[in-house]
């Protein structure tokens, strides 16, 4: 079995068309969606799903994914954004890489909901550097073997690319599996900042992470809802 993550907060949009898209799915899984005190009708919506383990915690992306991990009782951690569809037969794909010792972890290719052009270009781009470095975003659903997991510390607990940091860490365990196909992230945000004003201040973060200077750009991690 698989354990799929689900961190939340004010998710209550989004959240109905990720959960409707994994229920379709056929395969052996479980999901946890571990809320970060919402103030909407995050909760009301999970509780459709009697299938949905929920737990709470404090806000905090990376402290929520940990506390799901925790409780998770998979053999591989599926790490799902709450705005982030999985792509038919994923689960069953996941899986498939469960029973394959040579996979530790990886990620998805990832695409916008909005067919802007623009938008595709990013989306190209952004695939062409995680497959040049290694290196996984949130929102292409990272996904890691529990004891692996265990063995780095998880997510580590900081306010910003939690994300990042976990795929260094883990690089240095091995190579990560990067998918084929491909999962579909609401385009809400892009779309609200702008295309190229998010782009680019996704470029100044990496930027300034990379050169270890204080973060510029954080605009673009305001909740959009």
């Amino acid at each position: 079995m698989i354990s799929v993550i689900i961190p939340t907060l004010n998710e209550a949009r989004a959240l109905p068309q990720t959960l409707t898209h994994l229920f379709r799915q056929s395969g052996d899984f479980e999901v946890i969606l571990v809320d970060g005190g919402s103030s909407d009708d995050t909760l009301a919506v999970a509780s459709v799903w009697p299938q949905v383990q929920i737990v709470t915690t404090p806000p905090g992306r990376a402290v929520q994914m940990n506390a799901g991990a925790a409780v998770a009782s998979g053999e591989l951690l599926v790490f799902l954004h709450a705005d982030t569809r999985l792509p038919g037969g994923a689960i069953t794909r996941l899986n498939d890489l469960e029973r394959d010792a040579d996979v530790a972890w990886g990620g998805f290719h990832q695409r916008f909901s909005s067919e802007a052009r623009m938008l595709r270009v990013i989306s190209w781009i952004h695939n062409l550097r995680c497959r040049l470095t290694n290196i996984f975003y949130g929102d292409q659903v990272i996904f890691v073997r529990r004891n692996l997991f265990g063995s780095v510390g998880g997510f580590p607990e900081m306010a910003e690319l939690e994300d990042i940091r976990l795929s260094e860490v883990l690089l240095e365990k091995g190579q990560p599996k990067f998918l084929g196909e491909t999962v579909t992230t609401d385009s809400r945000k892009f779309e609200q900042m702008g295309p190229l004003r998010s782009f680019g201040r996704c470029l100044l973060i990496l930027i300034c992470y990379e050169l270890r200077l204080p973060l510029a750009g954080r605009r673009f991690f305001a909740p959009i809802r």
